[in-house]
């Protein structure tokens, strides 16, 4: 028997892995591993700026429990090419289904975000988008040049998802020359089909 846990509010599509669970007794977190809610002002400002712009970051969208302590210090991975994945990776929090149209916009609101948040380093990630020929790397590499088109001393750093069967894509990326390139191999090789269906061990290794 299960028991359904999680309704999105915005009735996007969940994948059954992340709506269904096995019924287990949750037990009380230690007081150590609790943090409390969100109230600086630095928080709410960089609040502000993400949501004015329509922008996505990963820090909400993964129900992230550092959210207030990085907010507060301007600190914020942007996750581009929607918030919609076409994965559904087990230890994710993020919506699984049919993702949207490409904002054609966002590589600039980014940008304008990271020179209102004097950011000397900046983070962006994004959803899997297997609905795309290049799987996104032609976004990526829009949202790099935008930045440092307005935010010259910047250093971008990216953590891209594992394009596969994109021919070419990777390569697309690392020509734009970020200064930080990440991909997360996640877990090891016997546990892929199940916490990360979809993906390639040794295609990310």
């Amino acid at each position: 028997m299960t028991t359904k846990l999680d309704i999105n509010k915005n009735n996007r599509i969940r994948h059954p892995e992340k709506v269904n669970k096995p019924d287990t007794l949750v037990l009380r977190k230690p007081s150590w591993i609790r943090v409390k809610a969100p109230t600086s002002q630095g928080y709410s400002k960089t609040r502000d700026i993400v949501k004015s712009s329509g922008l996505v970051t990963v820090c909400e969208e993964a129900a992230c429990p550092n959210i207030g302590e990085c907010w507060e210090k301007s600190h914020a991975t942007f996750m581009i090419l929607g918030e919609v994945c076409t994965r559904a990776c087990a230890f994710c929090n993020v919506s699984t289904g049919l993702p949207n149209k490409i904002d054609e916009e966002e590589p600039y609101k980014i940008a304008e975000a990271v020179k209102k948040m004097g950011l000397q380093h900046v983070v962006i990630t994004s959803v899997d988008r297997d609905d795309l020929a290049d799987g996104g790397a032609g976004h990526f590499v829009k949202v790099i040049s935008a930045i440092r088109e307005v935010s010259t001393k910047t250093t971008v750093e990216i953590l891209t998802p594992d394009f596969l069967r994109k021919k070419g894509a990777i390569d697309t990326v690392i020509d734009a020359k970020p200064d930080v390139f990440n991909h997360n191999l996640e877990t090891v090789p016997r546990l892929y089909l199940k916490i990360r269906p979809g993906a390639r061990y040794y295609h990310s290794l």
